[in-house]
């Protein structure tokens, strides 16, 4: 298990809390439509640990980046109008908007803020020394706080100022959020409950060489959906028509099979499929075997007895890692095997019978469009970062908090 530091173990968070400035870092980096946050899930994750803070009496400092600016300041890119949502998520509480994310104007705001507090700075990214985890800048953000928690797993696969550098300076900790993921990624890879599933789809091989390489050393079953299984047909010897394929791709994926023979892991390919002429909604389709895609039609979805097998086969399974959906589930009807997989792990996960552990953006789409995506035991809202730990990567704002852990 990961080792760090929590909200419950730092001394600075626990000993005399009342007073302590704490500098959260979240992910504040959200979906905006005309300068209004259009999806809050990030920022409704944040709001225990700020609120926990609070309530023990500290000056909370929420810290974030938002968008691209590229170490300028861009006034459309401010978190200014994160305010009014982070407020909300917090169940009203006043929060306090700072000008600047570091220098001594933000320093007397934050000495100002009452015990229980809490202020907003500016986007991180205004300034160049963040994502350059610049030590001069790391040193200004550290004037401001007593103490630093990362509670944006989202943002820990980037080496920057505010996931890397500060919390080799102050007495860090992970915030519940962080907690929970790090908690529950372990559960899924780390040391999880036997036989392990793992459910990986997508468009390109190329984009998921490096977590197929490293899950069939982990798990013990691969369902391979998504165009990337058409890749993984053709390497097999199988027409698969016009589908979108990396044919290019093709002794890599007979290399991971061979990889995954050696060592007992299960790949799991599609038997029967669906198949049109044109992506798009309301074409003509049809089911047929694998062995019966035409020249002239594409694979758009995993066929219901490859679906239906699917989720016979998780009643044998204790652990679901899902990252990729099976098919184009963004057009009916090519979520339907999606949706009978998805909707199956949800029902067996609320029973309290499989631990189930999915993200990705289009995961959580196509999770949510099956209705199945409340019922998963944990659903991750990082992309890259969730990415990089399914590929087996070392994360630099885990592996910062782990190296300040007594």
């Amino acid at each position: 298990m990961a080792r760090f530091e929590t909200l419950d173990t730092l001394p600075a968070l626990n000993e005399q809390a009342a007073g302590t400035r704490v500098l959260i870092r979240g992910d504040l980096n959200v979906p905006m439509r005309d300068g209004v946050v259009t999806e809050a899930t990030r920022i409704d994750r944040l709001a225990p640990t700020i609120l926990e803070l609070s309530d023990r009496g500290c000056k909370v400092v929420v810290m974030s980046h938002f968008d691209r600016p590229k170490g300028k300041i861009v006034p459309e890119m401010s978190l200014k109008a994160h305010v009014g949502p982070l407020k909300a998520a917090l169940g009203g509480r006043e929060v306090v908007f700072v000008e600047d994310c570091i220098g001594d104007a933000s320093e007397v705001a934050i000495n100002a803020l009452p015990e229980g507090g809490i202020a907003l700075l500016e986007n991180l990214r205004f300034h160049a020394g963040e994502e350059a985890n610049d030590d001069v800048f790391v040193k200004a953000l550290a004037l401001l706080g007593d103490a630093f928690v990362n509670d944006a797993f989202s943002a820990a696969h980037r080496a920057h100022a505010s996931t890397d550098g500060i919390a080799r300076v102050l007495p860090s900790a992970a915030g519940r959020s962080m907690q929970a993921e790090l908690e529950a990624l372990e559960v899924a890879l780390g040391d999880p409950e036997r036989p392990v599933l793992a459910v990986v789809g997508g468009a390109k091989v190329s984009t998921k060489l490096d977590v197929l390489s490293n899950l069939v050393a982990k798990v013990d079953r691969l369902v391979i959906g998504g165009a990337m299984a058409n890749t993984f047909l053709y390497a097999l010897g199988t027409d698969v028509g016009a589908s979108l394929c990396e044919s290019d791709m093709a002794d890599t994926a007979r290399a991971v099979m061979a990889s995954a023979d050696e060592v007992g892991c299960e790949v799991v390919l599609p038997s029967d499929v669906v198949i049109s002429e044109k992506f798009e909604a309301g074409a003509p389709c049809e089911t047929v075997p694998i062995a019966a895609v035409r020249a002239d039609t594409m694979i758009l979805d995993v066929g219901e007895g490859t679906a239906q097998a699917l989720a016979e086969s998780l009643k044998d399974c204790k652990t679901v890692l899902w990252n990729g959906p099976l098919g184009a589930f963004e057009i009916r009807p090519f979520d339907k095997g999606t949706n009978i997989v998805a909707q199956a792990a949800a029902k067996l996960s609320a029973e309290g019978k499989l631990r189930s552990v999915a993200g990705g953006g289009d995961t959580v789409a196509a999770l949510a469009a099956a209705d199945a995506l409340d019922d998963f035991s944990y659903v991750s809202t990082a992309g890259g970062a969730f990415l990089e730990w399914l590929e087996g990567k070392e994360l630099p704002g885990v592996a910062a908090l782990e190296s300040q852990a007594t």
